[in-house]
């Protein structure tokens, strides 16, 4: 299995061998040098049953481990250092004492580390009557409730100043203060209402996003079972406190971060916590490792949790903030994402657009003052061109663009937190995946079944009948994930689980343990005869049995063949149970002799069965998929596989564990290459989110429980499950209502073309505006006069400038939007070769509007009629403009027809009917100072705004066509229909039978 997770490969005895699980009588070790090295393997075999103490060993040189079952009192640390002195190649008895990992420096708050009975006097509490009322008040008092700090929602205040603490609004408020100063208030209250109108729109959007969100994030207080004062009561979860001694039930809520004091069958739901898919077993013992993932702190249990199965008691050991859930909620509070591109590159250009306005206005004071103009009409006319310089509509169309692209999101129950988070998904090159509950179902299913025809039907009936899972009277199931897939795959294959069971009832039930990895359950059959189930791990089950279903003998063969098909099934990353059942007799739990095999069942979280065709999908967009989980290895593994992560190549995987002892400048190259992350923690989600990002790739993150939300916070785009929890919700940007990821594949679509189309708006908008400033220098280079009037300028701004930007940012979709790869993220909106364009068509604008200001006052001399020709030419021009726009290459005289776009055929109609409509009314017309104009004067501005629409056409027809794209892609969702993870191959189907649920 190809990855790229480091494993200790140092000889040193202080460190060949590392100490990855230990029990009472168990202790499970990784050795350097055992993966891939099966003569190792077999002198471990051959050479630790002679140490005194162990009584078996088991050896796996493909995880590179060794299991040790030992006699529980004895000296670990001389079984350690057995260990490693056969990996070195000397004999065990020179063997030297391994160091204690215990005291390896073990922190207080390392409660897995520590007994028991030393946990209880630390908390000064008590396993049987647990604290007092008082000295309960007393610790309530001093540690405060068992709460979380409440993530803050953002106000209306802050959302209203995040719309208008811009630099383009900045500065026409600006203009207006200085025009409202110079006795222009007309002037300055529209300056002003077009500023509050983009503020508005932003507000009205992002606040309906917030309150939609905080809809999806409310959950209801419960109650915590506590042993107070020698009696179990109920009592609210913010008033539990540390010493406290939790009662757990299946379907209890974990009230708090606790060490176990006791554990029956007990089991957890983590998956919020560490995103792993399985329940985790605990268990009441002491560990050694110091550092192990919170999943494989067996013998803890945090706060957040669910019991899934059986019972236990827990000392709490931190509550509130301090828990496990509260410290990866502080890391989230630290996380904080990166501008969005076009954030960054809006905020360029407007600072280059205020050098560009400042140094407009000073020149033109300059030239005025030069060519005897006075000082207070250059001040009027400054504040003109800061109002023509500034392109007022680029905040309103960007901001209208997302807006719409949010609500038709809506439509696919997709919620959107923040206006530019639509726009921000187009430049995705790269998306983390969380598995748990994003990629797979988080339910278990039987998977696969390896049994002979004979023993099938045994193995159904002992898969109902050694299964806690009660079904109530509605048919509801309740228990753990794994007992109900166990119950469904009997189902599936026809087995009545009511009839089986009430014709076998239970009579005693023996838990798995701590050194008992198996469950036993007695019956009575129908002839009053008792007989025994077992299910559990399948080499110590393989190991109580003496035949097979049918009678024959259970020899080395056969053996053989079980142990190869449970590494198969475990490489495949499925979670194995073996079963077995024999006659209630002492011999049958004894010794190997007395049960019969039946055969092993492997389960799995599924693959949600359209993640596939989504894969495909993103791949063909040039985007990379990254799974990031808690899970083990080899589960990871297989996913990645089945949904091509690799694109055909070989699947790279890094180990959390291995995360910090790499140098971020290392960890930034391997994450260039790594398809999957496994075993992580919250730490690490965010470590590797930020890593891709310093390699300079846009990221999005999936995700839906409190471990995801550091990450989900720190990536550029955070999504969030809607079915997850109120914390992903509150950090996430995209919320996904129906837990349907295939939106994903809408959005990145709707996002690239809301980029493409206000790149177009803000190419029309700066050759527009340019225009209007050029006219403004050229006039009072020529002494001109004044050509266009503050409300004039307004109005084009508003009128001419606005709408049809609005039209050109729903342009339809180009349906090969999705085969091409994502932009680069740091090459500007606008590069230089569009900004030379941009030029040109600004100039041709100025000429013809120049010409026909020119032309008319030649007719009638300076006066309203030049300058309402003036106003006419440009506003013509600049609504034609408009069309051209539409493409940066197809041009007027090219064959090529664009989709049509009936917006914006609509808009250009309704502003030149509007246009004519103010110059045709006596008031509009004196607010815009333009009277007295001709049939000629309407003769000439009009074929000078169409002179410049030809002119332009022409110059584009000339620029090169770019490189064919080849045909587009069909323009569809994935819906599902990829190959079903569920499905093995099935080459013989007596030996290995595909699993039904």
């Amino acid at each position: 299995m190809p990855h790229a997770a480091a494993d200790r490969t140092c000889r040193d005895d202080r460190e060949s061998v590392t100490v990855l699980r230990g029990f009472p009588g168990r202790l499970r070790l990784r050795v350097p040098g055992l993966k891939q090295d099966d003569s190792l393997a077999t002198r471990l075999r051959r050479d630790l049953p002679g140490v005194a103490g162990i009584q078996r060993v088991e050896t796996s040189s493909v995880t590179g481990t060794v299991l040790l079952i030992h006699d529980p009192t004895g000296e670990r640390t001389r079984l350690v250092g057995a260990v490693t002195a056969v990996a070195a190649g000397r004999p065990p008895a020179e063997a030297e004492p391994s160091p204690d990992v215990r005291d390896a420096g073990a922190a207080p708050g390392d409660w897995h580390l520590r007994p028991a009975a030393e946990v209880l006097s630390a908390l000064e509490t008590s396993a049987e009557t647990g604290l007092t009322e008082d000295r309960a008040r007393l610790l309530f008092r001093r540690v405060g409730p068992n709460v979380l700090v409440e993530s803050k929602t953002r106000s209306p205040v802050a959302i209203l100043l995040d719309q208008v603490v811009n630099l383009p609004t900045g500065l026409l408020l600006g203009s207006a203060a200085v025009s409202a100063a110079t006795g222009g208030l007309l002037d300055a209250g529209a300056i002003a209402i077009v500023s509050l109108v983009n503020a508005a729109i932003g507000f009205a959007t992002e606040r309906d996003a917030e309150r939609t969100i905080s809809s999806l994030s409310s959950v209801a207080a419960a109650d915590a079972a506590v042993l107070r004062s020698g009696r179990q009561r109920q009592v609210p979860m913010p008033e539990v406190v540390p010493g406290d001694i939790l009662m757990l039930s299946p379907g209890a809520m974990i009230a708090a971060d606790g060490r176990l004091l006791r554990a029956q069958s007990l089991s957890l739901d983590e998956s919020l916590l560490t995103g792993e898919s399985l329940p985790s077993g605990k268990t009441a013992g002491l560990l050694l490792e110091l550092n192990l993932p919170l999943g494989e702190r067996s013998n803890l249990v945090f706060k957040g949790t669910a019991v899934t199965g059986g019972s236990g008691r827990a000392v709490v050991t931190a509550t509130g903030q301090a828990t496990e859930i509260g410290r990866i909620q502080a890391l989230a509070g630290e996380a904080r994402p990166p501008e969005t591109p076009l954030q960054q590159q809006l905020a360029e250009m407007d600072r280059t657009l205020i050098w560009l306005s400042l140094a407009a206005c000073a020149g033109m004071v300059g030239i005025g003052l030069l060519r005897g103009y006075g000082s207070a009409q250059m001040l009027k006319s400054a504040i003109s061109l800061a109002v023509a310089a500034i392109p007022e509509g680029l905040p309103t169309v960007a901001t209208v663009t997302m807006a719409l692209g949010i609500r038709d999101m809506r439509r696919h129950k997709a919620v959107v937190r923040r206006l530019d988070a639509i726009e921000t998904l187009g430049a995705v090159g790269a998306v983390c995946f969380d598995k748990t509950g994003t990629l797979t179902e988080n339910r278990m299913v039987a998977q696969q079944v390896d049994c002979g025809e004979t023993a099938l039907p045994r193995l159904l009936q002992v898969c109902a009948l050694n299964n806690e899972v009660e079904i109530d009277a509605e048919g509801r199931r309740h228990g753990s994930a794994t007992e109900k897939a166990l119950l469904d795959l009997a189902e599936a294959r026809g087995l009545d689980i009511e009839r089986v069971r009430s014709d076998a009832p239970l009579l005693e039930t023996q838990h798995r343990s701590e050194t008992r990895r198996w469950m036993t359950t007695r019956h009575r059959a129908a002839g009053g005869t008792e007989f025994l189930t077992v299910k559990g791990s399948p080499d110590e089950v393989l190991g109580l049995c003496g035949r097979m279903a049918d009678g024959a003998p259970l020899g080395e063969t056969e053996r053989a063949q079980v142990l190869e098909a449970n590494r198969r099934m475990g490489a495949e990353g499925l979670r194995v149970l073996a079963f077995a059942e024999g006659d209630a007799s002492p011999r049958s739990e004894a010794g190997p002799a007395g049960l019969r095999w039946l055969g092993l069942v492997g389960l799995a979280d599924p693959v949600r069965p359209e993640m596939a065709e989504l894969m495909a999908s993103f791949h063909a967009a040039g985007i990379r998929t990254v799974m990031i989980t808690g899970d083990q290895t080899a589960t990871a593994y297989t996913i990645a596989k089945q949904l091509n992560l690799s694109q055909g190549g070989p699947v790279e995987i890094l180990e959390g564990t291995e995360l910090d002892k790499l140098d971020p400048e290392i960890l930034r190259a391997l994450a260039e290459r790594t398809h999957v992350y496994a075993r992580v923690s919250p730490a690490n989600k965010l470590q590797i989110v930020q890593a891709l990002q310093a390699g300079g790739q846009v990221i999005a993150m999936t995700g839906d429980g409190i471990n995801d939300s550091p990450a989900l916070r720190a990536a550029d785009i955070g999504l969030a499950m809607g079915s997850g929890t109120p914390a992903a919700h509150e950090v996430a940007d995209l919320v996904l209502q129906d837990d349907r990821l295939t939106t994903m594949h809408v959005a990145l679509g709707e996002g690239r073309t809301i980029y493409r189309n206000i790149r177009k708006a803000i190419r029309f908008l700066l050759s527009t505006n340019l225009s209007e400033i050029l006219v403004m220098l050229g006039a009072t280079a020529l002494r001109l006069g004044q050509p266009l009037t503050p409300m004039q300028l307004l109005w084009i701004n508003l009128v001419s400038d606005v709408f049809p930007g609005l039209g050109l940012a729903l342009e339809p979709e180009d349906r090969r939007v999705l085969s091409e790869p994502p932009r680069d993220p740091k090459a500007p909106i606008l590069s230089r070769d569009d900004f030379r364009e941009v030029a040109t068509e600004g100039a041709v604008m100025t000429a013809t509007a120049l010409a026909a200001n020119l032309l008319v006052r030649g007719l009638a001399g300076e006066g309203p009629r030049a300058s309402g020709a003036t106003f006419v030419a440009l506003t013509a021009g600049q609504l034609l403009h408009a069309l051209s726009c539409r493409s940066e290459t197809q041009s007027l005289w090219r064959g090529e027809r664009l989709p049509p776009n009936p917006t914006l055929n609509r808009t250009m109609l309704a502003l030149g009917l509007l246009t004519a409509g103010a110059l045709a009314l006596p008031w509009s017309r004196r607010l815009l100072g333009v009277t007295g104009m001709t049939a000629a004067d309407w003769l000439i501005a009009g074929a000078a705004g169409g002179g410049s629409y030809l002119v332009n056409e022409t110059i584009k027809s000339r620029r090169p066509q770019p490189a064919s794209r080849g045909p587009a892609p069909p323009r569809t969702p994935p819906t599902g229909g990829g190959p079903a993870a569920s499905q093995p191959a099935d080459s013989h189907p007596t030996a290995r039978q595909p699993a039904e649920s």
